[in-house]
């Protein structure tokens, strides 16, 4: 494993932790060059399905896509790293199991919006306004009737 500071392949674990729930492997490990640590994490490869777009291009999953989107939404919001990160945890673990080839984008974005709304209200609507493409603030309050 290469070390993200200084690009030495010489690294060494220094502490391997198992997930709560079992589904990946933490390693802290550290560059025997600069000394400094990092953390990695060991998954199954698992195949998302392929997302389909609105314009009906297929386009791979991105969890990186996602997480950005999540934080976006999340951003000054008192919402942890490790929460975030379970809620993207519960999300791919649901399209793994839909056993689906292809899926519309349509369908993570409403995922994204029950863990969205679960973690935060503010980032839940935040992540909708954009999501539904709100044109006004009739919109936010539609919206905001609906949850109460």
């Amino acid at each position: 494993m290469k070390c993200p500071f200084c690009g030495n392949a010489e690294t060494q674990v220094v502490e391997t932790r198992v997930a709560e729930d079992g589904e990946f492997i933490r390693r802290r490990r550290q560059c025997a060059h600069c000394e400094k640590r990092f953390t990695t994490y060991e998954r199954p490869d698992v195949s998302f399905p392929v997302i389909v777009k609105k314009d009906g291009r297929r386009v791979e999953f991105d969890r990186t896509r996602l997480l950005g989107s999540m934080k976006l939404a999340l951003r000054k919001r008192p919402v942890s790293t490790e929460q975030v990160d379970r809620a993207v945890e519960r999300i791919e673990e649901k399209l793994l199991n839909m056993g689906v080839r292809e899926l519309p984008s349509s369908s993570i974005g409403e995922l994204v919006m029950r863990e969205l709304k679960a973690l935060d209200k503010v980032a839940y609507v935040r992540f909708a306004s954009v999501y539904r493409s709100f044109e006004d603030v009739k919109d936010f309050t539609a919206l905001i009737r609906s949850e109460t």
